[in-house]
């Protein structure tokens, strides 16, 4: 009886000894699993974040070159040669614009690409409407291109204003800085467009007769 007994302690012993490494075992592999997954969760928002980015990019590289090809009609039109000077200068503040644009898909590593804007587009298709709806060498038609041109300038200072804070999201200072030269230029020529029209266009403009 004592013998059985002395037996039967040391089987004990060793079930025990087996079963705590199992469940040691069962934990360590659980803890990476669940931090993996955290880690494709992550990496998955910047991807999605980045893509925002670049499509916003592309809209308003497309938005540069239409405005580029658009603005020698309205200098054309307008009546005062300040507006025209204005927008001479803008068109080749523009062509840097565009320049910086492509230095920035480059340091993206990113090809240089444009997506259509719609709204661009339709910007655009005012100021040709301006024209078509005001007589020649008057200031109405001058103070319908500068409306015209600063609904187009709001558009783009939005946009830039969005791309610098992105650009900044994601770390890429070098880029916001870029960006944040564009967004500069682009508050100024609608702040010299508004002294033009309240200046002079806007009083002409209202002393003739219909």
């Amino acid at each position: 009886m004592a013998k059985a007994s002395r037996a039967a302690a040391p089987a004990k012993k060793t079930a025990a000894a087996k079963k705590m490494p199992a469940q040691k075992g069962m934990t360590a592999k659980a803890a990476p699993a669940k931090k993996s997954a955290a880690s494709k969760s992550s990496g998955s928002e910047e991807t999605k974040l980045k893509e925002l980015f670049v499509d916003e990019l592309k809209d308003i590289y497309y938005a540069e070159k239409l405005l580029l090809k658009t603005m020698p009609k309205l200098a054309k039109a307008a009546t005062s040669q300040e507006l025209k000077a204005a927008y001479q200068q803008h068109m080749t503040e523009t062509e840097g614009q565009i320049a910086r644009l492509e230095q920035v898909f480059g340091i993206l590593g990113l090809p240089v690409r444009s997506k259509k804007c719609e709204a661009m587009e339709g910007l655009t298709k005012e100021g040709t409407q301006a024209i078509e709806d005001t007589d020649k060498g008057t200031a109405t038609r001058d103070a319908a291109l500068i409306i015209s041109s600063q609904k187009a300038e709001h558009y783009e200072i939005a946009s830039y204003g969005s791309l610098v804070q992105l650009a900044k999201t994601m770390g890429h200072n070098d880029v916001a800085q870029l960006l944040g030269q564009t967004l500069a230029e682009e508050k100024s020529t609608d702040e010299k467009l508004s002294r033009l029209a309240e200046s002079s266009i806007n009083v002409r403009a209202e002393a003739e007769p219909q």
